[in-house]
């Protein structure tokens, strides 16, 4: 009954006045021990001296905890910190009473009163050993009563490092934790064997299937700072591989208040094993850029634009105007930025495609520079839907773009993808059709066009991460197009960045790209994903192969044919040189294609060809095109120009 009155009651803190209540209590007790030591265990000593001097040293013990506040620490987190305060206070009690002994002998305030320097000494040595041992002995009690009611996960902490002592630090203090460490894994030949916290240190080769079953290892969390992302890619691939869950701990700089929260270790995530570093940004070049600037953002509710206004919304921008047709999409938004107090942004439910709206809006708004990350960008969808993707891709690019030069807009940044080099569909070919028709718009000499270009984006709506996460969930097969099928991967403030970058560094026509390291196998992403979900393949989840979609490639391009890139300011961020075109004639084509398209004219995706003579379609009905007008739909494949840094 007493044991669960405590474990019922192990949240509460006891109090501090019955902490220092016990200090003095301990305090009395070691210096009565100090004179039975002092004396060999007898009485050879004035006894009714002893009980003059006990107040005094007891007051004067109170006096110094007070002064110190040794007493307020908790307990059941007794560190270093409270074991220094506890030297602290005693020394001070130490030399009051000393004082006090020495000033007694001068002026004989306290008749017959003396304690010899030898007790003073011996009592606060028993004194700092009983005060320490006492609280961490309280606890001990505390900790094997409240692990009497939990259930454990046994897990190895792989680094023995400063993160690793602190991640240990952080479980055994946690109330909430349901870890016990059983031990580090680290490669140092230095500490292996050795111990830390009590905790055996490891060797890297010691962990294996039988060592893991033997401890019953359920987790390893991966503790190292400071890692690169192809060495930490390695590292937790062999990890996986084991029946055990993987986590890891964050980045120093995300801890909470610089103290890691047993919360914040979190399992894995695909995303922290993509082979490449991320991208660093000017942002005091970006402040400069948007200071006192009214920003126009649409598809503002989407997964690059709402990320592009979020970070938007902490720099000191006059007016920040939110265009999107998702109306859930832009309330949710609408409610995170006025809880994260953002403020002077406006919401605004409307198409791009509405010229007369669009043009009230520029009227109304007058935005200084605009980031139109509006678009259709799902692939087998706009395959067979080429009306759509044409009437918003391009016409509704073509409208913001004739829009912000009309109303005077300083900036307009396009956002494209890898998908309009070489297309092999409807998406991407409509992608790069707005391009050209902004290279169009940038020979007015006005307002600036800028475009930026890059891969898929990790946790973007309808991205094959999400896709796999839902099919582990439901209990598999994933699906994969084709095994040999590879991708570009950045995540969604890295794009973002990229693209207020590019408005800050831009000086009209350019079109920006960077380096995104190399390529993933998108086989090779969804095993590692069964893996981290600590599933089997293929025996608990397997991967099934349904074939390339209408219009997908194998593998994604950053460069077409014909084009090369210029270096920037930034090592990691590259102009692409494209090759030369008759703008009158593309600009006259593309307006022959959106009004064609108006009348729903079976024509256009032909005309589209015509357009972008690279763009041959693949996998798709659409190849008849190609084949009636004698272009090789197998032709060879273009290889990437892009310049490493």
């Amino acid at each position: 009954m007493i044991q669960k009155y405590i474990a019922q009651n192990t949240q509460r803190y006891a109090s501090k006045w019955l902490v220092l209540t016990i200090d003095l209590f301990t305090v009395g007790f070691s210096f009565i021990l100090s004179y039975l030591i002092r004396f060999n265990l007898t009485l050879d000593f004035e006894v009714q001296n002893l009980w003059v001097q006990l107040p005094l040293v007891i007051i004067t013990a109170l006096l110094a905890f007070i002064i110190v506040g040794s007493y307020k620490g908790v307990v059941r987190h007794t560190g270093v910190r409270d074991v220094y305060n506890i030297f602290n206070a005693i020394c001070l009690s130490s030399i009051l009473v000393i004082f006090i002994v020495l000033a007694n002998r001068q002026f004989d305030i306290l008749n017959q009163f003396t304690i010899p320097l030898s007790i003073i000494i011996i009592n606060s040595l028993i004194t700092f050993v009983g005060l320490t041992a006492s609280r961490f002995v309280f606890k001990s009690i505390y900790n094997q009563i409240n692990s009497s009611n939990k259930a454990y996960k046994n897990v190895l902490i792989y680094g023995a490092g400063s993160s690793g002592v602190l991640t240990h630090g952080a479980i055994s203090n946690s109330p909430q934790s349901r870890y016990k460490v059983v031990g580090y894994i680290d490669r140092d030949a230095k500490k292996i064997g050795k111990h830390i916290n009590g905790v055996p240190v490891f060797a890297r080769k010691s962990l294996t299937e039988a060592f893991i079953i033997k401890n019953n290892i359920s987790e390893i969390i991966f503790s190292i700072q400071n890692i690169d992302s192809r060495k930490l890619r390695k590292t937790v691939e062999g990890l996986v591989d084991y029946p055990i869950v993987v986590k890891i701990v964050p980045p120093i700089e995300d801890w909470i208040n610089g103290e890691l929260k047993v919360s914040q270790i979190k399992q894995v995530q695909i995303e922290d094993l993509l082979d490449r570093a991320p991208i660093k940004i000017n942002n005091s070049k970006i402040a400069m850029e948007l200071m006192n600037k009214s920003i126009m953002v649409t598809g503002g509710a989407g997964s690059i634009g709402s990320e592009i206004v979020r970070q938007i919304a902490t720099y000191s921008y006059k007016s920040l105007i939110i265009i999107d047709s998702a109306e859930s999409a832009l309330y949710d938004l609408q409610q995170e930025l006025k809880q994260n107090g953002c403020h002077n942004f406006i919401p605004i439910v409307s198409d791009v495609r509405d010229k007369n709206r669009m043009n009230a809006l520029f009227a109304e708004h007058r935005p200084n520079v605009v980031f139109h990350a509006a678009a259709y960008k799902h692939v087998p969808l706009m395959e067979y839907n080429s009306y759509e993707a044409i009437k918003i891709n391009i016409g509704g690019t073509k409208t913001i773009a004739d829009l912000s030069l009309i109303h005077g807009v300083e900036k307009f940044v396009f956002v494209s993808t890898d998908k309009a080099v070489n297309p092999t569909n409807v998406m991407g070919a409509s992608k790069r059709i707005a391009e050209m028709y902004i290279g169009c718009m940038q020979k007015e000499n006005k307002t600036k066009f800028i475009t930026t270009r890059f891969g898929n984006v990790l946790g973007s709506n309808g991205s094959v991460i999400p896709l796999f996460r839902k099919q582990i969930e439901k209990g598999g097969p994933l699906t994969l197009t084709h095994k040999d099928i590879t991708r570009y991967f950045m995540t969604i403030p890295e794009a973002s960045q990229l693209v207020l970058e590019a408005g800050a560094m831009g000086e009209g026509g350019e079109i920006f790209i960077f380096d995104m390291g190399e390529s993933v196998k998108i086989f090779d992403l969804a095993k590692n994903m069964i893996k981290l979900s600590g599933l089997r393949y293929p025996e608990d989840i397997d991967i099934k192969i349904t074939g390339l979609r209408p219009g997908e490639k194998l593998y994604e391009e950053l460069l077409a044919n014909g084009e090369n890139t210029l270096p920037t300011y930034h090592q990691k961020i590259k102009i692409s040189k494209v090759r030369e075109v008759d703008y009158a004639k593309v600009r006259s084509k593309i307006d022959e294609l959106c009004i064609t398209n108006m009348f729903f004219n079976g024509n256009t995706v032909k005309l589209m060809k015509e357009i972008v003579p690279e763009y041959v379609s693949k996998n798709s009905d659409l190849c008849e095109l190609d084949k009636k007008s004698g272009t090789n739909d197998f032709s060879s494949k273009t290889t990437l120009k892009i310049v490493q840094p």
